[in-house]
């Protein structure tokens, strides 16, 4: 062999050698990061969190305090719209590969369809005695001319009207006539109805407030009323329908979710009606809120939400290009709701809400 030849075989052994090294190097690395690589179990743990609190958000809803901002309040005007951070923390989780994040997201789905899976279907059952249907017209409406003749073409037996001005005020009055012989109008609310309607009254939802309330005089007090209480002559018997428009909620950064002057209204609103006599009531309106709402419990406590018992998905009614929330709500003692929907949308910026009742 020569010298070249030797020479040669040599670097061939030193680079197997470097090889066979340069493997076992990669193996023990490899071992290594298998050892300290978190399983699935441990991998996604910050989802995992995230998945329980949102679920433990959810149940617990009731006990989120309102004493900063309303913030108990805030959560549960807009309650259903939490269960779209499930699909996110989902995707999440797959992406992870993380098991224990989707094990903990059992927990808000369960939670979400123990709150809101009966909306998902439709729960309306043909026939009914009579037809409600309530609708905030917007006192920006531009075609209130428009909307009336929408809303007499609606079929409803029993028509409440909201936010109504007096610029636009004739203009219904005169639309609705040949459809609704009877109505009355209190303040900004009013109802119009094909059977005739006696007993009517204002019902104070506390829009004033402040410390001269009491020293206003009453035409000046009705000027800006915005309740009413009136009895329906049915078939069935009397029934007693009241319509609402409370004080608007709103969002500001310094005060939070400010809702004064609508939980005031709510609380007396449900005080005039656990005062009822009538054993069938039906209120009508826009009540600045949704049921899910603690503000309401005067309320939801005494009365069935035509659309939780009996319509079809989540009725979100405002604003009417998108609904986010249903504030505007059909609430029954005593009757039985069939059936609840949507109408159409008008000019205003709310949906018109109607729903089927029986006795």
């Amino acid at each position: 062999m020569t010298q070249v030849e030797t020479a040669e075989t040599g670097q061939g052994s030193a680079g197997r050698r470097d090889t066979g090294i340069g493997t076992r190097r990669a193996r023990i690395r490899r071992a290594i990061r298998a050892v300290f690589r978190p399983g699935p179990w441990k991998r996604g743990l910050v989802l995992a969190v995230l998945g329980m609190f949102l679920g433990l958000f959810m149940a617990l809803h009731a006990k989120i305090p309102n004493r900063i901002g309303n913030l108990g309040s805030l959560a549960e005007t807009f309650l259903p719209w939490f269960g779209l951070f499930i699909p996110v923390l989902l995707a999440g989780a797959l992406w992870r590969r993380s098991a224990s994040a989707v094990v903990a997201l059992l927990l808000p789905v369960m939670v979400w369809l123990n709150l809101f899976g009966g909306l998902l279907g439709d729960k309306s059952h043909p026939g009914s005695d009579l037809t409600v249907a309530s609708h905030n017209v917007g006192a920006d409406n531009p075609d209130p001319v428009g909307t009336a003749r929408d809303l007499a073409g609606s079929g409803a037996d029993v028509l409440a009207l909201e936010e109504l001005t007096p610029q636009a005020l004739g203009t219904y009055e005169k639309e609705l006539a040949k459809a609704y012989p009877h109505h009355t109008v209190q303040g900004t609310v009013g109802l119009w109805s094909k059977l005739p309607l006696s007993d009517t009254k204002p019902v104070d939802v506390k829009m004033d407030l402040g410390p001269l309330a009491a020293t206003k005089p009453a035409d000046v007090k009705m000027a800006y009323n915005r309740g009413l209480r009136t009895t329906v002559a049915t078939d069935q018997g009397p029934l007693a329908v009241y319509v609402a428009h409370l004080g608007s909620a709103r969002v500001n950064p310094r005060a939070g979710f400010s809702t004064g002057q609508r939980d005031a209204g709510a609380k007396a609103l449900g005080q005039a009606i656990a005062a009822e006599p009538n054993e069938r009531v039906v209120l009508l309106g826009d009540l600045n809120g949704t049921m899910d709402d603690r503000a309401f419990d005067g309320l939801s406590s005494r009365m069935r939400s035509a659309q939780d018992a009996a319509g079809d998905g989540f009725g979100f009614s405002w604003p009417a290009k998108f609904p986010v929330a249903r504030i505007d709500q059909i609430l029954v003692r005593g009757v039985e709701p069939r059936s609840s929907w949507m109408l159409p949308a008008t000019g205003s910026d709310h949906r018109p809400v109607a729903a089927g009742i029986s006795w």
